[in-house]
């Protein structure tokens, strides 16, 4: 035997007969004797996952730095440090390290979700060495070794099962699906999706009930969790579509402010003739005043109050780039169970020999109508609903329980839906249980597919019910109860029935009748093989959260596909995608089909294909990698291990709060803290939000700082006095930054917001309509800004008096431009557009206040080289405010005309484009 047979041996054990297994293992029952088991530990290695390779902490800080607007930043730094300013200098310094200490720590994520992963293997387990069971430490596990199993035991390794009593596993971190697997011991055919392995026990998972014993295929790397671990090491983080925009913006703006800045000292000492030693200070002057140092800070505090609004609304921002990117989702590919559907399994529907009856009302309130068509009943209408009623509230072991105003089931979902069914129909549980008192109970088990109880009523009457898959109680009954009657069952009939639940999505449940003698006290399997009445089909779904269906109509009318990919049967994954809006209720695709997909026929299939069920971990990961090539910004949500590679590929991963384990946790960006479906369309919008104010804050800092270098390059080519000081420069940029620019980060969501299509993830920061209105605004700042020193200077003032005016001026123009831009193109005149937004209100405040005091205060003389200016230049300053106003919007009212022109002719230009 050798390590590479071992390895072939892992992917077919579950296609063979464990006999078959065992005598490959060269093993028993009995297991290994303890020298073998040395020795195939020294082959094989320890049954723990291979820790990744890291950076050092050290060299993950420093990665930090390597951005172009940090360097700027750094650049920035320097000058200011340069000229004396350390106050600025440490400010923006502050900044830079502050960035640099954030996306330190969140680097660490990967490392995080990998170290959770580490966390799912089982310390200790209980093993069959030498013939004699044994606790032992599960590292010490080696392929061969025969594990036993109970219930709540966290399985070990990968085994191949041969003896199993009752055996239920709960697989939800590998498959997705909260329902415990019934295994059987017995083999399924080769590529069988994880789910339906019923001869196999995967690492990690946890028994819920039952005993078995296996035999160890695979430790480590090369179980399935150890492959899902290798994944996910593997997958590479993808950079935001904002981060991307934010490093080309940077390097266009360092660029241009070198060339400017270059051009500026050789047109002063060429055509001006001055001194190097005053060209360079000017060009440094210019340069501070085009580098947006605020910007990076304006970024984050967007973001990060784009993070409390989303907690606000149960969506838990764990890497803040997440938050914008959010807003660029074209894709949202969702896992079923919980986020979409309630994770309350309900009947709804009842399947008489005469009948079939809808039942309403969803999850586990008992509270619902029973309908056939337009009709509405009760169960005293109807004898033969009542009698399956109570078959499938006696044959039965969960309890329906109200706490703090919430109905819950205790004991297993689908048998708690038949308690609730009971209840719709009018039964009520404790009486029915006291009436018919239970004697006896043959329990579920996977080998023969149904529970069988045994009851006697006070009189002394004898009968026994029955719940099972039809397939297995059609063939036990011999009659079935029509009208209060027993005829001869028609299979036929039955047949067809189970067909038509089956196409609605729906699980089917047969519930039988069977009589007993009065002396009876045990049940047994004689009793029940044959004879039986059936009573009727039950339709078991786990039906669609309401706020769901809604929130996928709103991500179709935003112009967002919405994919569901679930580890659940294809047929319910159709049907439940119908009943949301999602597919056409035909179309799917599952894992096994996707497997043999070639990569370049994946990437049409991704994009045509909207329901996609039984899927794998590679199957998420190589469907998140299509639908990126294909150009999409994709937004993954998963609750278990299985999901964990393709939410950390995706662009924005979204992990379960209350369902999911530490690893998709781990591995997301956004953990819902309600695992609903709707916080995740709730959080798009505010991502679309916060893009929108983004764009707003750099259409506000811009042109601030377009004004100030255009003065002084205004002054270098008309050959004037500077009209503004560097130092001056950097209080205008300290205080518009920190007050004006961020108050729109509070900007409310625009009315159209989430009925305008994504915006394209290739479209520039900058599109043209951006730059023009930068160039526009920034040249009217010039003139209102030169023309103010000008006309002051000529009034024979002191050249301190007439910066002031000029610094004045240019911040007053910014207040009026402040309200311009709240919206890009729509009037600002209006109330909301004024008030809008009491943040900026109050911004505007305290803005007035901190420019008398830049005005008036005593020591701003000593810092800034002010001086006092009079009334009549403070109306000269609002009056150019307010020509900056008229001028803007009257350009606003420009572009709404020809936009409406266009639109006559059918040559709207995109929206992507303001």
């Amino acid at each position: 035997m050798n390590k590479s047979a071992m390895l072939k041996l892992d992917v077919e054990s579950y296609t063979v007969a464990a006999q078959e297994v065992l005598e490959s293992l060269e093993t028993g029952p009995e297991g290994l004797r303890d020298e073998e088991a040395s020795r195939r530990l020294q082959e094989y290695g320890s049954n723990r996952l291979p820790a990744p390779r890291r950076r050092s902490a050290t060299m993950r800080f420093l990665v930090q730095f390597h951005n172009i607007l940090i360097y700027i930043l750094l650049i920035t730094a320097i000058i200011t440090a340069i000229l004396g300013h350390w106050v600025d200098s440490g400010v923006i310094a502050a900044v830079v390290i502050i960035n640099a200490v954030i996306g330190f720590f969140q680097e660490g994520k990967a490392e995080r979700a990998l170290d959770a992963i580490q966390g799912m293997l089982s310390p200790q387990c209980m093993v069959v060495r030498n013939g004699r069971r044994r606790v032992m430490a599960a590292e010490a596990l080696v392929p061969g070794d025969v594990v036993f199993l109970q219930s709540g035991d966290k399985v070990p390794a990968d085994l191949r099962l041969f003896s199993v009593k009752e055996l239920r596993i709960d697989e939800a971190l590998l498959t997705g699906e909260s329902a415990p697997v019934g295994k059987t011991g017995e083999p399924v055919s080769s590529g069988a999706p994880l789910g339906e392995r019923f001869g196999m026990a995967y690492s990690g998972t946890l028994v819920t009930s039952g005993q078995g014993s296996g035999v160890v295929t695979a430790t480590g790397a090369n179980t399935e969790l150890g492959r899902i671990n290798a994944m996910l090491a593997e997958v590479q983080l993808l950079t935001t579509p904002l981060l991307r925009q934010m490093e080309v913006f940077g390097r266009w703006l360092s660029f241009t402010i070198v060339v400017i800045a270059g051009l500026t000292m050789i047109f002063g000492i060429l055509v001006r003739e001055l001194s190097l030693a005053e060209t360079f200070l000017a060009a440094v002057g210019m340069a501070v005043a085009a580098i947006p140092e605020g910007l990076p800070a304006i970024l984050t505090i967007t973001l990060a109050i784009g993070v409390q609004r989303m907690a606000r609304r149960n969506a838990i921002i764990r890497r803040l780039p997440a938050v914008e990117t959010l807003g660029s989702v074209t894709t949202i590919c969702s896992d079923k169970t919980g986020t979409l559907t309630r994770n309350e399994m309900t009947v709804a529907t009842v399947a008489l020999s005469e009948r079939m009856i809808e039942v309403t009302g969803v999850g586990y309130d008992p509270h619902g109508a029973l309908c056939d068509g337009d009709q509405s009943f009760t169960g005293e209408d109807e004898p033969d609903l009542l009698e399956l009623a109570r078959a499938a509230l006696l044959c039965n072991d969960a309890e329906l329980e109200e706490k703090a105003g919430q109905w819950t089931i205790n004991g297993d979902p689908t048998e708690g839906a038949l308690v609730v069914l009971a209840a719709k129909v009018g039964l009520e549980e404790t009486r029915q249980r006291r009436e018919f008192p239970r004697t006896d109970t043959i329990p579920f088990e996977s080998e023969h597919r149904f529970m069988a109880t045994l009851h006697h009523d006070h009189a002394g009457h004898g009968f026994i019910y029955v719940k099972g898959a039809p397939e297995r109680l059609l063939g036990m009954c011999a009659r079935q109860r029509h009208e209060g009657d027993d005829v001869p069952i028609n299979i036929e009939h039955w047949h067809q029935q189970v067909e038509a639940l089956a196409q609605r999505g729906q699980r089917v449940l047969a519930i039988a009748f069977g009589t007993a003698r009065p002396e009876q006290k045990t049940v047994d399997f004689h009793h029940v093989e044959t004879g039986l009445t059936l009573l009727g089909l039950v339709g078991i779904i786990d039906p669609p959260r309401e706020e769901a269906v809604r929130s996928v109509a709103l991500c179709q009318s935003a112009g967002i596909r919405v994919k569901m990919i679930t580890g659940d049967h294809a047929a319910t994954a159709r049907a439940i995608g119908a009943q949301l809006g999602i597919g056409d209720g035909r179309a799917s695709m599952t894992g096994p089909e996707l497997d043999g997909l070639a990569d370049e026929v994946l990437l049409e299939r991704a994009q045509a294909v909207d329901v996609f069920a039984r899927t794998s971990p590679e199957n998420k990961l190589r469907l998140v990698k299509a639908l990126q090539q294909a150009g999409h910004i994709v937004a993954m949500t998963g609750d278990g291990v299985n999901d964990a590679p393709a939410l950390k590929r995706a662009d924005v991963g979204v992990a379960m709060g209350q369902k999911g384990t530490e690893v998709s946790k781990e591995a997301a960006e956004i953990v819902l803290a309600d695992d609903n479906f709707s916080s995740i369309v709730e959080a798009v919008k505010e991502g679309r939000t916060i893009h929108d104010n983004l764009k707003k804050s750099i259409l506000f800092i811009l042109p601030t700082n377009g004004g100030q270098a255009g003065a002084i390059i205004a002054a270098i080519v008309f050959g004037f006095v500077l009209p503004i000081t560097a130092v001056q420069i950097l209080w205008v940029n300290m205080v518009t930054a920190v007050t004006l620019a961020l108050s729109l980060a509070f900007e409310p969501p625009e009315e159209n917001v989430m009925e305008r299509p994504p915006r394209d993830p290739r479209e520039p920061l900058l599109s043209p309509f951006l730059i023009w209105r930068i160039t526009f605004v920034s040249l009217i700042l010039v003139a209102g800004t030169v023309g103010m020193f000008q006309w002051e200077l000529h009034r024979d003032v002191p050249l301190e008096s007439a910066r002031v005016a000029a610094v004045n001026t240019l911040v007053m123009g910014q207040i009026f431009y402040l309200f311009s831009v709240r919206h890009l193109t729509s009037p600002s005149y209006t109330p909301s557009g004024l008030a809008g937004n009491p943040i900026a209100v109050i911004a505007v405040g305290v803005i007035v206040l901190l420019q008398l005091l830049f005005t008036y205060a005593p020591p701003m003389e000593h810092f800034f080289g002010t001086a006092p200016i009079d009334g009549q230049a403070w109306i000269r300053i609002l009056g150019v405010g307010m020509v900056i106003f008229v001028v803007v919007e009257f350009e606003k009212f420009v572009l709404r005309q020809n936009e409406r022109s266009a639109s006559s002719r059918g040559t709207l230009p995109s929206q992507s484009s303001r």
